[in-house]
């Protein structure tokens, strides 16, 4: 049993290709380095640089690498931006599940776990996100998310392809050492990078009907996400059978301004943060249920808001930028 993992130089997809070394079964990564570090890559592990565009070298490198299952992960993460460049979003999101899928089928490959997103449900309606809530994305980026699940299960109807799309919000934390998040759009590098300039992070907005004002979101440690990618893996690699898609939430969410407490704290660097205007559009409290995903994945909030700080801090200060 040999797993391909798409993406796997990036932030999440390498911490995945870790879990599966740490699972002992053996993984591949591909990844095109147009956002990820080919330093990324667990030691030892085959990589293959390229995109999943060229259905052909996906092909190969399935073939060549005796591949029996994919973890999809490679795609064009960045919500906001996805809003100026919707067809590149489009192309790597969805032309590039389908060609990976086109891949799959022409090889043999019959079991992938796909990497979406909670950005498929826009700004829900409700204060618990379960996978029943409806659909409702608000930019390129979640709506090529939403295509590409559906894809899988059009593929899953046509062919018994065996298939599952994890959902979840904000990922942060480390667990694979020299592997952080690089991202000049998340909340945990933004706040590093003012402290590490000599600056101040800032709250947009504190006036929310939450219980100390600001957005309350969910925060998960990456190396529960990527036990979870394990886990699906093991399931549908033995033959069984999963739900199309599981949200991976906490239940009960942190503030942004706990991730600040959490913040000074684990830094020693004391600062009060600047408080800025609301972001147009964001909600007060956006946070999922993990129940299913606890009952037939394994998951668990393994590690605690300051655990998830912590690692992501010793990263930055081993890798300053």
């Amino acid at each position: 049993m040999t797993w391909l993992v798409t993406g796997g130089a990036g932030y999440i997809g390498a911490h995945v290709a870790h879990a599966f070394l740490e699972a002992e079964i053996p993984v591949v990564v591909l990844d095109d380095l147009s956002s990820g570090y080919h330093a990324f890559v667990p030691s030892g592990v085959p990589f293959a640089m390229g995109s999943v565009l060229d259905t052909e070298f996906v092909r190969g490198v399935l073939r060549e690498n005796g591949v029996t299952g994919v973890v999809h992960v490679a795609g064009y993460k960045y919500a906001g931006v996805s809003v100026e460049r919707p067809v590149h979003t489009y192309q790597q999101n969805v032309t590039g599940t389908a060609s990976v899928l086109d891949a799959m089928a022409a090889e043999g490959v019959g079991a992938i776990v796909f990497s979406s997103s909670a950005a498929v449900y826009g700004t829900p309606q409700v204060d618990l996100v379960t996978e029943e809530t409806p659909t409702a994305p608000e930019s390129p980026y979640g709506e090529s998310k939403l295509v590409a699940e559906w894809l899988l299960r059009d593929q899953a109807r046509a062919t018994g392809l065996r298939q599952t799309s994890l959902r979840y919000f904000n990922v942060v934390g480390s667990s694979a050492p020299g592997v952080y998040d690089t991202s000049p759009y998340n909340l945990f590098p933004l706040v590093f990078d003012a402290l590490a300039g000599g600056g101040t992070p800032m709250l947009n907005g504190d006036d929310y009907p939450t219980p100390d004002g600001t957005c309350v979101r969910d925060y998960i440690h990456v190396a529960d996400i990527a036990a979870s990618h394990v886990a699906a893996a093991r399931v549908l690699a033995d033959g069984g059978a999963l739900r199309p898609v599981y949200n991976l939430g906490s239940g009960t969410g942190s503030s942004v301004r706990e991730i600040m407490t959490t913040v000074a704290a684990v830094t020693g660097i004391d600062f009060e943060p600047e408080i800025g205007p609301r972001r147009p559009g964001d909600p007060a409290r956006i946070v999922a249920s993990g129940e299913l995903a606890a009952r037939d994945l394994d998951w668990r909030m393994r590690h605690s808001l300051t655990d998830m700080v912590a690692s992501a801090w010793a990263e930055r200060l081993a890798h300053a930028r």
